[in-house]
């Protein structure tokens, strides 16, 4: 009986100590109020060190789902009669992202277009480039033996199209529609929080006293041109989930601020589109998929629909949509979006409707032993310009930026109150190790890396002896568009030896369209088209990079 004694109060004695040390633990911990680093107290009304310790998870921006991310073989392609050899089989592994759940609208790029011209009126003379930049090719519709004009005058604007995806733009033009969607989605979230004074965006703004994610986050008290009884701080800051919060700005240690909207990487997209989630079982995959939906065919297997089409494409010759009152995929241009069944990441028309641009610059292999890890050839690294006061230098009416295009388009480089930028110099990247250059859009392709040029294919036998050319990989034809001696814009010729279309103004799209026939619905198939120059079957949708973990929630087992 004594033994038994002692054996219990051993017993609880161990339990107090488990729970003491369980109890210190907790107040430690990096998730609590006390720092594991230094004992003192995190988010103390006094002062001190803030940290958002209640943040969960980073919410779906709008149009957005999430995809989570994964390992897939890039470039694996069904067929290949068109013998482009473009393609070659690499593993790679993407990270999770949020990506559009259909393709951007009409109506969604009307919004912008509506912006543009209410902020920078294209009566003024500063600002009139602006808004003319921004306005889709409406004329890609029209064809030399083809009556199109009610799409040149209807498509864009007409509300019956106003579900249907934009077309005519380039991929220029997508690119700075997603940079405007990355502000006005992040000024719609500040406004919510109490961080900007209430309908700011509708009733302050003008071309002077603009909102921009990167200008508040650099320099609060320069949003909306310095007008800082817009800018709030103090009671309106919830960063702890309390009104008496710190006297600070929004930052993004915050939480709030979203990462910027952006056009998918080639990866990304190919990843997303083929959706091998919706063929797991367990931890294998049940076989390759041809396709975004499930099956190796076009048409619908289940009972209540079998036999329709499960995208929007070109079934033959002379055959966009099918006979009439029996049409096999309801359209005979682009159709609207969510007409068609989504893939098993929820995403719609990854395959016809409309072909989509990515981000990548067009090189006809994925170089697989440079990077599998968020695979993407593109990158131009740049930083913010800084100002006589140290601080970055915000663009202004007078210092606004324009690129004359190839086809004598104008278009805006950068909008009154971004930051302004710069390229790097050699000295920002002296003795890295993993980039040593800026521009890396043509990185080991016909440079000492990969020791190849367009010579090598004929100075053997002494015909190429232009001994001023620069040895590239690809030497496509330099379009230019430059002004004569009276004034007038004439674009230049180059009368140079060309041997390619491919340069590094050459982009990536992905996907079948209302104009493909079903041999370009494999996710995998990839073309190029210059950046600058639009169609009427490209279109886009934008990406988001997702950060903290790569699952918002526990994988479930089949």
């Amino acid at each position: 009986m004594k033994v038994n004694k002692i054996t219990a109060l051993n017993m609880l004695l161990a339990v107090a100590v488990t729970v003491g040390f369980t109890s210190c633990s907790k107040k430690s911990s990096g998730g609590g109020n006390v720092s594991s680093a230094t004992g003192w107290k995190i988010n103390d009304k006094k002062g001190g060190f803030q940290h958002n310790n209640k943040y969960k998870k980073q919410e779906a921006a709008p149009g957005l789902v999430e995809v989570e991310g994964g390992t897939f073989t890039m470039g694996r392609v069904q067929d290949d009669v068109m013998h482009d050899w473009n393609n070659t089989p690499t593993q790679q592994h993407v990270q999770s992202f949020f990506m559009d759940e259909t393709e951007v609208t009409n109506v969604m790029y009307m919004e912008y277009l509506d912006w543009l011209k209410r902020v920078f009126p294209p009566t003024e003379e500063n600002y009139k480039n602006i808004y003319v930049g921004a306005l889709p090719d409406t004329l890609v519709w029209r064809s030399s033996l083809g009556y199109n004009e009610t799409m040149v005058n209807n498509y864009l604007r007409h509300p019956g199209y106003s579900d249907y995806p934009v077309v005519g733009v380039s991929w220029v033009q997508a690119v700075e529609f997603s940079k405007w969607r990355t502000d006005r989605v992040n000024e719609n979230v500040l406004e919510k929080e109490k961080y900007l004074k209430k309908d700011a965006k509708l009733t302050d703004i003008t071309a002077e006293s603009t909102f921009s994610t990167e200008s508040y986050l650099e320099s609060p008290n320069k949003t909306y041109g310095g007008n800082e009884e817009l800018v709030y701080k103090g009671p309106g800051n919830k960063l702890n989930g309390k009104e008496d919060a710190k006297n600070v700005y929004a930052q993004r240690t915050s939480g709030l601020i979203l990462p910027e909207y952006r056009l998918p990487t080639e990866a990304e997209w190919e990843y997303a589109a083929i959706a091998l989630v919706g063929n797991r079982e367990y931890n294998l995959y049940r076989g390759n998929k041809k396709y975004p939906w499930k099956g190796m065919y076009t048409r619908n297997g289940k009972r209540t629909k079998k036999g329709d089409q499960l995208a929007n494409f070109k079934q033959g010759k002379g055959d966009y949509g099918g006979i009439a009152h029996w049409s096999d995929d309801n359209a005979d241009i682009t159709n609207k979006v969510k007409s068609y069944p989504p893939n098993d990441f929820g995403l719609y028309d990854m395959a016809g409707n409309v072909a989509e641009w990515v981000a990548d610059v067009y090189r006809p292999i994925v170089d697989d032993e440079g990077n599998d890890f968020n695979y993407y050839r593109g990158n131009v690294y740049m930083k913010n310009k800084i100002g006589e006061d140290g601080r970055a230098e915000l663009v202004t009416a007078e210092t606004i930026q324009y690129d004359t295009l190839s086809n004598g388009r104008i278009q805006y480089r950068n909008l009154p109150g971004q930051i302004a930028q710069e390229p790097i110099t050699k000295n920002d990247a002296y003795l890295r190790q993993n980039y040593t250059r800026g521009d890396n859009r043509n990185f080991r392709d016909g440079d000492k890396q990969s020791i190849r040029d367009y010579y090598s294919f004929g100075a053997e036998d002494g015909k190429l002896t232009d001994e001023g050319a620069t040895k590239k990989m690809y030497n496509a034809p330099q379009n230019e568009y430059g002004v004569d001696s009276s004034g007038v814009g004439q674009p230049k010729e180059d009368g140079k030896q060309r041997t390619t279309l491919v340069n590094d103004d050459v982009r990536v799209f992905k996907g079948g369209s209302w104009r493909d026939r079903a041999y370009w619905l494999d996710p995998a198939q990839r073309r190029y088209y210059p950046q600058d120059m639009a169609t009427d079957y490209i279109g886009f949708r934008c990406a988001m990079s997702k950060v903290g973990p790569k699952s918002s929630k526990k994988t479930p087992r089949n």
